[in-house]
């Protein structure tokens, strides 16, 4: 249903994608809306009408598949997983179906007050109709809409601030509460209608004889966005308002299931591109646990963390952990995934590992830590941790050499630090 829902809007896209690019007039306006020139062009290639291609394009913009820069377009990253991701297809939607309230026209004879009102209580609308699982009259859904709107009016505690009348009052009785208006008062019938006309126009409902319905789509929307709050809600290590950096630093004492419970409720309770950003931004710290960590949050993220981390390949101290990431996203097993570095990639992936230990961790996980290097022998090992340059290379060896019970190889060890601290 969503790859149909979207069609149109992708066959506009990949127009874009093919036909559009710098230095072509995309924009007409600075607000992202198709110039006349290119909406001409793309109606005359496609063979639609100038307007169907203004609302396939708004319809692109709105669900993720074209991202406008001032007067340039690029596909989003949803277009280019299109075809072989259907978790791509169904973000694209919920990104349509969240914007619902922009999918058409708001009226124009109503307070915009009235109208952000009414979209703030619409989702209680759409849940009490997911509950229902089957056709609700219009009239209960106005009651319901009405009632909540008094109840978002009684939760703002409104202050009435009319001069004249109430002019003389003094000052605690200026700052009483005001009663909230009836709901009645208001209204709402127009607006519920625009409002279940707009949610009829991408997809989520279907309308007619007074009567409104979920769609098996919609019902699926409003099902994931509950599912998300309770996730949410049930964040086991309470970390969900922190930054990442400190969401983060709370997961590291806990155990993997545990810790991808926290990542899981973490990223409900913000936007996608947000929370990507964030853990992104915590991975490029000086924290090396920090780092992995990221990854592994980034790893429940799934496919819309892949042009982010796909970005960040060409930085040295995240390449190891993009290249492991990007692999285990194309389906290579995990335990496989390490054949995609080079050796001085795997490298220096195992100093920043050993960092992380030695920075958190006990004395004989530093030791251990040996069996997981790709040379066959200490001495090689270090001569290509030498190599690589990774700015904890000296701590990392003074730590292993004080930990290593060995004193022939704790000597060669520390030989290696300080070889490396003095530049020889």
């Amino acid at each position: 249903m969503a790859r149909s829902g979207l069609a149109g809007a992708v066959r506009v896209a990949r127009w874009a994608d093919a036909a559009l690019g710098p230095g072509n007039d995309v924009t007409g306006d600075g607000k992202a809306t198709l110039s006349d020139k290119s909406a001409e062009r793309a109606a005359t290639d496609l063979g639609l009408s100038s307007a169907q291609v203004r609302a396939e394009w708004d319809t692109a913009r709105l669900a993720g598949l074209v991202e406008v820069h001032g007067d340039s377009a690029r596909p989003g990253w949803r277009l280019r997983a299109w075809d072989r991701d259907d978790s791509a297809v169904l973000r694209g939607w919920v990104a349509l179906f969240d914007a619902w309230s922009l999918a058409c026209p708001e009226p124009e004879d109503h307070e915009p007050a009235a109208v952000a009102e009414v979209v703030s209580a619409m989702p209680q609308v759409l849940s009490f109709l997911q509950l229902s699982a089957g056709p609700v009259p219009v009239e209960q859904l106005l009651d319901l809409l009405q009632q909540r709107v008094s109840e978002l009016r009684t939760e703002r505690c409104e202050i009435s601030y009319a001069p004249g009348a109430e002019g003389s009052a003094g000052p605690a009785e200026q700052l009483r509460p005001a009663e909230p208006a009836p709901a009645g008062d208001t209204p709402l019938a127009p607006l519920l209608d625009w409002a279940v006309r707009a949610l009829a126009s991408v997809g989520a409902l279907t309308h007619g004889d007074g009567q409104a319905t979920l769609t098996p789509l919609g019902s699926w929307a409003v099902w994931v966005k509950l599912e998300q709050i309770c996730v949410a809600a049930q964040s086991p290590a309470g970390n969900i308002e922190q930054s990442a950096e400190d969401m983060l630093r709370g997961c590291a004492q806990l155990r993997p299931n545990a810790a991808r419970a926290e990542y899981r409720a973490w990223l409900a309770a913000r936007p996608v591109g947000s929370a990507v950003g964030e853990l992104v931004h915590a991975a490029r710290g000086e924290d090396a646990l920090l780092r992995g960590l990221a990854f592994e949050a980034l790893r429940v993220v799934g496919a819309p963390a892949e042009p982010d981390v796909r970005a960040v390949v060409d930085e040295a101290a995240l390449r190891p952990y993009a290249l492991l990431w990007l692999a285990e996203h194309d389906g290579i097993d995990a335990e496989d995934a390490h054949e995609v570095l080079t050796r001085e990639e795997a490298t220096w992936l195992w100093v920043d590992t050993a960092a992380a230990v030695a920075d958190h961790g006990e004395t004989d996980m530093l030791v251990r830590h040996l069996e997981a290097a790709v040379q066959p022998t200490v001495p090689l090992l270090l001569d290509e941790v030498r190599a690589v340059g990774h700015p904890r290379t000296v701590q990392v060896l003074v730590a292993l050499a004080a930990a290593h019970p060995d004193p022939a190889l704790a000597k060669a060890v520390r030989r290696a630090a300080f070889q490396v601290h003095t530049g020889g």
